[in-house]
């Protein structure tokens, strides 16, 4: 069945013909950022790159080519070496271990069958004497699904291989102990059969009755003798006899009066979602392990007719982020007193999409799929600190040829603060990185092409970016922000070098800006340099006081912003930068 199984994806994908890594035109040196592939990270269906092979690899061979072997053998834990993109001997044993467990010949090259099976598969063959993070993976799903009761170690053992030839009988696979590809797709299916629905297996495994503390009050609810143990997910359109118990239990419990059908449809979703409303929970309508031990276990369920629990407060999401095209720059914005996101957190130069590939603009909710390293199959290009934002588009750091941190693009980082991407929004390493780590799934990321022009915080951005070390691929330091000076409304500048206009700079400058920015003229960064922002707030203020509006400022005009007291200015046709 597997080579069977081999044969027709091959063919497949050989129909399907497409770009091979490292064809790309060399004169585009931007990368293409749509179609990422996280490379430490489970990847959703289809995401995976269907790539052409260009040639076979074998002892020797260098290139990108021998990097992205390595890197998809890494992440099928069949190669613990560095990912150099030198296929050496290392490398060789690595292919030679998944040949062998796909069925294809153990030569140790890797020809274009084996490379092509290598790009689609999702798993390595578990066996007797298997260690690592996916026998652990393995193990917890067959506890989920009642077959294993030892320890979640990450070791296939007796106790594993035992479990596993329990859920391949029940599931009409051959039973060999051993947890192939085909074992393991049907294990990780909603069409798992669990231990608890196969005919030939009886008895439910009970958990220990210290996972349910209990006090010594009575309940109005008729409780089981014994707790019940959870051992599989249900919902809408699952059947067998865990719902036929299920919608039992339910009618015990005055929640449900239907038929016991073993059948889960809408009556049943209805009553779950009712237990969940009256016990202060999310009401899904699925009996997740949550729920199931609310309904079997909990003493102190709340019945129909009694007062509902409170659903706890959803903990506030944390940040906003809003991406802004036309200066490239991006806002994080926290939230204030009144839970509004109008407290600037932090804020980013971007390369976003070109005029051709324009980054997309509207409302995204992050989902929170990260990885450390990202592959752009059709350009063969890398980059770090991948953050999702939508099935197309990512924020992630400047493009790199190889998966190692002294191979960056500099001309990437160099073009940060224009349009340069494919539709991503790169960032420098540091705010990548930043992103990665502290913004979580549910935060709003807005972007926008339709902010005001913003000089000045672009400027000063521009001149917090450090110089670029080619060689090791990193700030030649980490710029220290200016502190800002001493500020006091009476402390106002003697102009006697002459005024103020676009282009000056200075302590004077940084006055008349915090002034203004009192006074509900301006409200961008303070960076005492005086460009349009600030030119457009004097001739506002200059307009409501009955000045000429010349856009300069003299003494007497620093003398009656000193004195002015806050005013509501007309509206401008100017919106503020938010989220």
């Amino acid at each position: 069945m597997m080579k069977r199984f081999l044969s027709v994806l091959l063919i497949f994908v050989l129909l399907l013909a497409p770009v091979v890594p490292g064809s790309r035109a060399e004169e585009d040196d931007d990368g293409d950022d749509s179609g990422a592939i996280p490379l430490d990270v489970a990847e959703e269906a289809g995401a995976e790159p269907s790539v052409m092979p260009a040639r076979d690899l074998q002892s020797g061979d260098e290139g990108d080519d021998v990097l992205f072997l390595q890197t998809r053998l890494d992440n099928l834990r069949y190669f613990s070496g560095n990912l150099d993109g030198v296929y050496g001997e290392e490398t060789r044993e690595a292919v030679m271990a998944f040949q062998q467990d796909m069925g294809l010949e153990p030569t140790g090259i890797a020809d274009v069958r084996t490379q092509v099976v290598l790009s689609a598969a999702r798993y390595r063959r578990l066996r007797y004497g298997s260690t690592g993070d996916d026998v652990r993976e393995l193990q917890t799903r067959l506890t989920t699904l009642g077959y294993y009761k030892g320890k979640i170690s990450g070791n296939y053992l007796e106790a594993t291989r035992a479990a596993v030839r329990s859920f391949q009988k029940a599931n009409g696979i051959e039973e060999t102990g051993e947890a192939d590809p085909e074992t393991q797709e049907a294990l990780y299916s909603a069409a798992a059969i669990g231990r608890g629905d196969a005919a030939e297996e009886t008895g439910t495994p009970q958990p220990p009755l210290s996972n349910f503390l209990v006090d010594e009050e009575d309940s109005s609810a008729p409780m089981p003798e014994m707790p019940v143990a959870f051992t599989k997910k249900l919902k809408s359109g699952s059947s067998g006899s865990l719902v036929k118990q299920l919608q039992e239990r339910l009618k015990e419990l005055g929640y449900y009066d239907g038929p016991i059908s073993g059948n889960y449809l809408k009556n049943t979703v209805r009553a779950v979602k009712k237990v969940q409303t009256q016990n202060g929970m999310e009401a899904t309508g699925v009996t997740d392990e949550d729920t199931w031990n609310v309904i079997f276990n909990d003493r102190h369920i709340v019945l129909p007719e009694e007062t509902a629990k409170p659903t706890p407060s959803p903990e506030p999401v944390p940040f906003a982020i809003t991406v802004d095209v036309k200066n490239q720059i991006v806002h994080v914005y926290g939230r204030d007193e009144q839970g509004e996101y109008t407290i600037i957190v932090r804020q980013m130069l971007c390369s976003s999409g070109k005029v051709g590939t324009p980054s997309p603009v509207g409302d995204w909710v992050l989902n929170g799929r990260k990885s450390k390293w990202c592959y752009f199959p059709k350009w063969g290009d890398y980059a770090r600190y991948w953050t999702r934002i939508n099935s197309s588009v990512a924020f992630h750091s400047p493009i790199y040829r190889s998966v190692s941190n002294t191979d960056m693009k500099v001309s990437s980082y160099n073009k940060l603060g224009q349009r340069a991407s494919h539709g991503c929004v790169r960032l420098t390493v540091e705010d990548a990185k930043w992103i990665y780590d502290n913004v979580p799934a549910g935060v709003v990321v807005t972007i926008r092409e339709d902010l005001p022009a913003d000089p000045e915080l672009k400027d000063a951005l521009l001149g917090e970016k450090a110089p670029l070390n080619t060689k090791s691929c990193t700030p030649v330091s980490t710029p220290q922000p200016t502190a800002e000076p001493e500020y006091s409304r009476d402390a106002k500048p003697d102009l006697k070098g002459g005024a103020l206009k676009k282009g000056s700079k200075g302590a004077s400058v940084y006055w008349l800006q915090r002034r203004l920015k009192e006074l509900g003229y301006y409200d961008t960064k303070c960076t005492g340099k005086m460009l349009d922002r600030t030119v457009q707030a004097v001739k506002a203020f200059q307009k409501d006081h009955g000045y000429m509006q010349s856009g300069s400022v003299d003494q007497r005009l620093i003398d009656a912003l000193a004195e002015a007291e806050k005013m509501t200015p007309e509206p401008g046709p100017v919106p503020t930068p938010a989220p």
